[in-house]
């Protein structure tokens, strides 16, 4: 495949998350996220797009490469030009022992693993900095500390029927925990709710989009078939990521406060 097929590949894709887009108008030497209206999930359904449309993978550590038209094309041509890995079949990971290491988009990285019980403190703390709104979105009450017997639900799991991911980034030389999802199945079904919640300070660097990812492959690798989950409807932000995930939305006329959002596994 040539540069001009690459490039002919690279524009489909970003068109068709962003309709809109003028490829015409696009200067390919000028960074995409000043021309294009896409935020940091967006920019993983590219990375995804290009996957599907090019059969080629972009390792994280090169995210930082795709800032315009140009290194774009260029980044996948090399990954397209590299020898093909061994074919092998990778085998499941379980999922108390799940661990990942992610570059976010805007450069940052945090590991991901499943909550232990000692991390009742990180839990705690994690909470008690989430700004007021962004607390009520997640608990759907003002609080600011976790009772002792709801912070022991969050962090005491079976890795099982109930599974938490949390991220962790090292700030200055301390474990911080910035974000954290998980699931809970209901009794006697193959259907999932989530939840999810992210440090107000890492909003828009993809870590929802990131945590949310690794939580529906250990949830598809338990058997769980439909993930859903209930979100207030002034919470924009979390509206559209589950929908850029690829959720349904669903508005009950007798609950005007929540929406119901469900996906199939």
């Amino acid at each position: 495949m040539d540069l001009s097929e690459i490039r002919t590949a690279v524009l489909e894709t970003l068109k068709s998350i962003a309709p809109e887009i003028d490829a015409g108008s696009l200067k390919p030497d000028q960074p995409l996220r000043r021309q294009i209206d896409l935020d940091s999930m967006d920019w993983f359904n590219v990375v995804g797009g290009i996957r599907e449309r090019l059969q080629v993978d972009i390792p994280e550590s090169d995210y930082g490469r795709l800032t315009t038209l140009d290194s774009m094309v260029a980044c996948v041509a090399s990954h397209l030009a590299a020898p093909a890995a061994p074919a092998g079949r990778a085998e499941p990971v379980a999922a108390a022992k799940f661990a990942r290491t992610h570059q976010l988009l805007d450069g940052r990285q945090v590991s991901v693993r499943p909550i232990r019980k000692e991390d009742a403190p990180l839990e705690a703390d994690f909470v008690r900095h989430l700004s007021n709104d962004s607390r009520y979105e997640r608990f759907m009450v003002s609080m600011r500390e976790l009772p002792p017997s709801k912070l022991k639900y969050l962090t005491e799991v079976d890795y099982d029927q109930h599974m938490a991911l949390v991220a962790i980034a090292n700030g200055g030389g301390t474990d911080v925990e910035v974000g954290v999802s998980r699931y809970v199945i209901a009794p006697g079904t193959t259907r999932c709710e989530f939840a999810v919640a992210v440090d107000d300070a890492w909003h828009g660097s993809g870590l929802g989009g990131v945590l949310m990812g690794d939580l529906m492959e250990i949830a598809r690798q338990r058997g769980v078939t439909e993930m859903e989950g209930f979100v207030l409807t002034a919470n924009h932000k979390m509206l559209k990521l589950a929908r850029q995930l690829g959720f349904t939305q669903h508005r009950d006329p007798d609950d005007r406060d929540t929406v119901h959002v469900v996906r199939k596994l």
